[in-house]
């Protein structure tokens, strides 16, 4: 657990950082707005693009890990938007919620854990893993707020208008601009690889400090809130790994390696991507904020016992 910890830590200390900075008003109440938006437009894209653009199309195809770890991911998110959706929730925020459930913190928390736990050897797999959750299952996620956030219900002009949305989106925008330059073998000078890493960097500190200052704005959640939080964080910790868990050695049959790393990557808690869309498209982010804390400090547990558990 202390192992685990240690990669935990940086994440709880940015939350914290950023509640302080708004509790003793050092960073004044549109910092988390404002911050977030530079996150969105500018280092998120830039991180996006930069990894798509340097990762080789070959380097992809381990087609039985995208298989377990994306469909597993993407059954998850579809499942659990559909059942919030039933309800009076709203589209838009049941999608989120499906985020919050299928969106692992593969990117901050998945390298450094992965490396320690399972070797060098599985860092070609989590950037997979990466790519499948930051792009793959981001741009899903993008697509039913889209529709959901959308006044006009004709199917055709729907269509339209939501194809245009996206089409004007950073967060899609960028990551296919990335793949279309490695997949042409267009050379990305070193001076415009060393800017999008320095602006990508900020991507996910920035996050986690604005993710802190809208928890010291909000407060805790309470009542349906948290019972909500409490079973996305559920669904996030447990099911995700088990169902990955299932795809990886009853269907696809990966080998010890492909299902740990699969595994490993499912069970880290829900990143900060779910609480930059919630921002971005003006949705309630209280529940969010409090899946991604809560599931930070279970997975402290649960992906201790997983680790234990293979020894």
């Amino acid at each position: 657990m202390l192992a685990t910890l240690g990669v935990v830590f940086p994440v709880f200390a940015l939350i914290l950082l950023g509640y302080l900075a708004r509790r003793r008003n050092v960073l004044g109440p549109d910092a988390m707005t404002e911050l977030n938006r530079f996150v969105v437009w500018l280092a998120l894209p830039a991180l996006l693009f930069d990894i798509m653009s340097r990762t080789a199309w070959a380097s992809l195809w381990q087609p039985g890990f995208v298989a377990a770890f994306g469909l597993g991911s993407l059954l998850l998110f579809g499942v659990t938007a559909a059942l919030r959706a039933r309800g009076p929730r709203h589209l838009a925020d049941a999608s989120l919620d499906g985020l919050n459930a299928a969106y692992p913190n593969t990117g901050y928390m998945g390298f450094p854990l992965c490396l320690m736990a399972l070797g060098p050897e599985s860092l070609p797999l989590v950037t997979i893993a990466t790519i499948l959750t930051v792009c793959v299952l981001f741009a899903a996620a993008i697509v039913c707020i889209e529709i959901g956030v959308q006044e006009e219900r004709q199917p055709a002009k729907l269509a339209a208008k939501v194809g245009t949305a996206l089409a004007r989106n950073p967060l899609l925008v960028a990551p296919a601009l990335g793949a279309l330059a490695s997949g042409t073998g267009l050379p990305i000078p070193d001076s415009v690889g060393s800017f999008l890493r320095l602006l990508g960097g900020a991507a996910s500190p920035c996050a986690l400090v604005a993710l802190g200052l809208f928890l010291a704005q909000q407060g805790t959640v309470r009542g349906k809130d948290l019972n909500g939080t409490l079973l996305l964080v559920a669904l996030k910790l447990l099911a995700l790994p088990v169902l990955v868990w299932l795809l990886a050695t009853q269907v696809f049959r990966l080998p010890p390696l492909a299902t740990h790393t699969a595994v490993l990557a499912a069970a880290l808690p829900t990143g900060t991507g779910p609480f930059m869309l919630a921002e971005y498209y003006r949705r309630a982010a209280r529940m969010t904020s409090a899946t991604i804390l809560f599931s930070t400090v279970l997975s402290l547990v649960t992906v201790s016992l997983y680790l234990a558990w293979i020894g």
